[in-house]
């Protein structure tokens, strides 16, 4: 029998993440992510939704009911969902530092009530059966890293306060765990950061397989490095030795879960920070055995699925747009989420 669940989601920010206008890769429409993505098909199976990041030009935060309606209409008549929402928490996009001044910290956190908002909104028009509103700590790895214990602990205040707000709104928030971000930039700091929150079932961890295959590596946080420095790739045992000990800390606390591919390399375009490079599925330069690794998070110890997620999302940011536009990068897109949920999802 053919698994049902998790969802299978395609991600619409990478139309914006890393791309300038005037480049040779400039923003990519949502309609375009949305035809992308409704046009994908392998054997029949088709994409079930889309995630979305709540900034212009694709939605803003500042959306009103006439324009959420118009939202729900595109994606309902291309036979889809949204699932997931990422909340602008950052200073460009309006938000401010987790661990910054309180006028940063109230930034933050207007943020997440915009963003809290829109997700029951979408809610009740029906369009939106499931997802989170997605996090981060919104600040860079160098000011946390100027007195780090009271950084984590301004850090985990701000999250406590905007979980206060989420419950408000029926959400749930799924902190992303990137290299980058200060306060979650290691697999220890971010174990640490979501037990000092302590609201399991409102805060959780958003796992993404190109971003925590760098966390075994210890890019920006040498001390909790696990794979050897002088790994080669050919010893897989090595490799899902590092990772279980990673996904036995945060599995856990997963709420949200990105199917991806990573060359253990990090890159950065536009605007974006270094972070994990995320690569094709079929890259020949992947490190990840996609479909078993992404096993280490959606089975728990007794090798059972965990359930724990309603859909997987595909975050592949950062890719050039003529690979973007060619139907076959969301064949194989699909394929890949496909084998991952026939190997660990669900009826």
């Amino acid at each position: 029998m053919t698994n049902s669940f998790p969802k299978l989601h395609n991600a619409a920010w990478p139309g914006l993440v890393g791309k300038e206008e005037g480049s040779e890769n400039p923003p990519i429409a949502l309609d375009r992510m949305l035809d992308f993505t409704a046009a994908a098909d392998v054997g029949g199976v088709k994409f079930d939704g889309i995630d979305l990041f709540l900034f212009d030009p694709h939605t803003s935060i500042d959306a009103d009911d006439a324009e959420l309606e118009a939202l729900a209409e595109k994606v309902t008549s291309r036979g889809l969902v949204i699932g997931s929402l990422v909340a602008p928490v950052w200073e460009p996009t309006g938000g401010g530092s987790a661990m910054g001044t309180e006028e940063e910290r109230t930034r933050f956190l207007t943020q997440v009530r915009k963003a809290c908002g829109i997700g029951k909104r979408l809610r009740d028009m029906g369009v939106r059966p499931y997802g989170l509103i997605r996090i981060d700590s919104a600040c860079g790895v160098e000011p946390w890293s100027a007195d780090p214990e009271a950084g984590q602990a301004a850090i985990a205040d701000t999250f406590r306060k905007a979980a206060d707000i989420a419950e408000e709104h029926g959400e749930r928030l799924a902190a992303e765990g990137e290299i980058c971000w200060g306060g979650m930039h290691s697999w220890k700091r971010m174990t640490q950061l979501l037990e000092m929150v302590d609201r399991p079932g409102v805060v959780g961890f958003q796992a993404d397989m190109a971003h925590t295959l760098l966390y075994t590596m210890g890019y920006n946080a040498p001390e909790d490095r696990i794979l050897p420095d002088a790994y080669d790739w050919q010893d897989p045992a090595v490799l899902d030795a590092a990772l279980t000990e990673v996904t036995k800390a945060l599995r856990p606390w997963t709420m949200d879960f990105h199917v991806a591919q990573n060359d253990a390399t990090v890159f950065g375009s536009g605007s974006h920070d270094k972070t994990g490079r995320h690569c094709l599925p079929k890259d020949p330069n992947g490190k990840l055995d996609i479909a078993r690794h992404a096993g280490f998070w959606l089975r728990g110890d007794d090798g059972q699925p965990t359930r724990a997620v309603q859909h997987l999302c595909w975050d592949g940011c950062m890719f050039p747009n003529k690979v973007m536009e060619d139907p076959q990068t969301w064949n194989d897109i699909l394929g890949a989420m496909i084998a991952v949920r026939e190997a660990h999802g669900w009826s």
